[in-house]
């Protein structure tokens, strides 16, 4: 089964590979500040704009997704218009630090629909929430029923969002 096809099989798998380990070159860092820009964009329009053929392009797409560096493609959603403008950033404290009781808060607070990110934090608190909602209201049912409910958890503290001054989706490519 080698042959002809089994030669670009193992191009391309050796290719892959190989930006597991390696550093993004120029065309790559430009090849996911475009996609970045445009998730949607052909790979025809793409290669054009990075200057590589069509198949080099598809094949360092491919290459960049295998290897991690591009995790997926989505829509992005106006906030406002799905009804949640509202930006809530919420400190937790929890009551001990213990991996059992950090996992289990970790694993409730995943299935809360309006926690749009969480991490993990060193200083004051243990975690910080950004969440979304529709108006006060909801969040005096999220903080209700949700986060005073949250697995371990001793302090809530919470600061509205007045505005967005920036909010950038794209990471720097370096």
């Amino acid at each position: 089964m080698g042959g002809r096809n089994g030669g670009k099989f193992d191009y391309c798998r050796n290719f892959c590979n190989k930006m597991r380990t390696m550093k993004l070159d120029r065309y790559d860092r430009a090849i996911l500040r475009a996609l970045q820009l445009d998730g949607r964009i052909t790979n025809n329009r793409l290669a054009e704009s990075v200057n590589l053929s069509e198949s080099a392009c598809l094949r360092r797409v491919r290459a960049l997704e295998e290897a991690g560096f591009i995790e997926g493609y989505a829509a992005l959603i106006n906030q406002q218009k799905a009804g949640c403008p509202l930006n809530v950033f919420v400190n937790i404290t929890l009551e001990r630090q213990e991996q059992a009781q950090l996992r289990a808060f970790e694993d409730a607070v995943r299935r809360v629909p309006e926690v749009m990110e969480c991490y993990l934090m060193s200083g004051e608190y243990d975690y910080l929430l950004r969440v979304v909602l529709a108006d006060t209201a909801d969040f005096e049912r999220l903080h209700s029923q949700h986060l005073t409910r949250l697995p371990n958890v001793a302090r809530v503290h919470s600061s509205f969002a007045l505005r967005t001054v920036q909010k950038s989706r794209e990471l720097p490519v370096r």
